[in-house]
């Protein structure tokens, strides 16, 4: 049987915490966090965290929390602004610097069966994770 070797696996998972996400915690390495710039975001946070720190003394010790990425922001809305204030304060350098900004390119490429980068790749959207992706991949040098 041949051996494939791979630099990353990213499993993304349902909002849910359910038993997909539970198997997906316990056979990663990392874990990031995408956070929609809404409050309610920050409550199911919460319950996420408690769920990693589960798993942590369960199935899993060598968990660990890469990073928290800030999703749907809108630099207009004062919510988006406290929303990352309240991360940056309880998070501090785990937050990412770069955030994936609300855009409807983003919200219309999966209606097209295309990803962003098929859709518009110089859409603020597409431009966003790519910035997103060299920051992740800075964070493993």
């Amino acid at each position: 049987m041949k051996q494939l070797n791979y630099d990353f696996i990213l499993i993304d998972c349902p909002p849910s915490l359910g038993l997909l996400t539970i198997n997906a915690l316990t056979a990663a390495t990392d874990i990031i966090i995408p956070v929609q710039a809404e409050y309610y975001a920050l409550e199911g946070l919460s319950q996420l965290l408690n769920t990693i720190q589960a798993v942590k003394g369960s199935t899993n010790p060598n968990l660990e929390l890469l990073g928290i990425v800030i999703t749907m922001f809108d630099k207009r809305n004062s919510l988006s602004d406290q929303v990352q204030k309240e991360l940056e304060n309880y998070f501090g350098d785990k937050l990412l610097n770069n955030s994936i900004p609300r855009n409807v390119r983003l919200a219309e490429a999966p209606s097209y069966g295309r990803t962003i980068y098929e859709h518009d790749k110089w859409s603020k959207g597409a431009r966003s994770y790519k910035a997103l992706t060299r920051e992740i991949l800075n964070l493993f040098k």
